[in-house]
């Protein structure tokens, strides 16, 4: 932060106030904010799912499940259309193509890239994507286009101790999703209560273009692929 951007007040009941001035992505999350609240009627739902298998597989593979929610969002998207969409001036509009803007779990003001056609790629291969992302971004070096032309938005917010929160969903996109960790919790399994770990989903739907039905099957099907994991 500049010496110029911040600025000493009068001291008075509050003591020293100091005014800082809002970087350029500051501004941007501050303006993108105040219009997802101001102009999207949005609902949230909430799963929680047994992540048992899909923390051990990510453990093995030495992967985050960054890699693995956004996969199986993208296979939900496929499956449930109306999610993969923007409502626009009194209609639908509906994507072709699957492309997933990853809110990576960096410190300081929000970067989400984008991955395209992601319900088209491995595992693997996104994950791959999110490790470039997560680097560059570091070193300020993605571009443009780069952080452009998602359908659809994940929030990676597993490295911070809570269980997940209802993201803000970026217009003109229908949706965004939430995770946070893994956590050590009892699950139901074969009808019984066994020690696992359970991971929270929180999905915001914009309810102009996606009802409660179209959000609980888009949490059904990430569920699913979520609970028996693929390389």
């Amino acid at each position: 932060m500049s010496d110029a951007a911040t600025r000493a007040g009068s001291p008075g009941q509050k003591g020293e106030v100091t005014i800082v001035e809002p970087d350029r992505f500051e501004r941007q999350v501050a303006r993108r904010s105040a219009e997802s609240r101001a102009t999207v009627p949005s609902i949230d739902l909430t799963q929680e799912l047994d992540a048992s298998a899909l923390n051990e597989r990510a453990a093995q593979l030495d992967q985050g499940l960054a890699a693995y929610v956004v996969a199986a969002a993208a296979a939900a998207l496929r499956a449930v259309p109306r999610l993969n969409a923007s409502y626009r001036d009194a209609h639908y509009e509906l994507y072709s193509r699957v492309n997933v803007g990853v809110t990576l779990a960096l410190d300081g003001p929000p970067t989400t890239p984008t991955i395209f056609d992601a319900d088209a790629k491995t595992v693997q291969e996104i994950a791959q994507e999110i490790a470039d992302f997560t680097v560059r971004a570091h070193e300020g070096e993605l571009n443009p286009a780069e952080l452009a032309g998602a359908t659809f938005t994940v929030v990676d917010a597993s490295a911070h101790d809570i269980v997940a929160a209802a993201p803000l969903i970026q217009p003109p996109q229908a949706a965004a999703l939430c995770f946070g960790p893994a956590r050590a919790a009892p699950v139901v399994r074969d009808g019984e209560l066994v020690a696992g770990h359970a991971l929270v989903l929180v999905l915001t739907v914009d309810h102009r273009i996606v009802h409660g039905h179209h959000g609980a099957q888009f949490l059904e099907e990430t569920t699913a692929h979520l609970e028996e994991p693929r390389a």
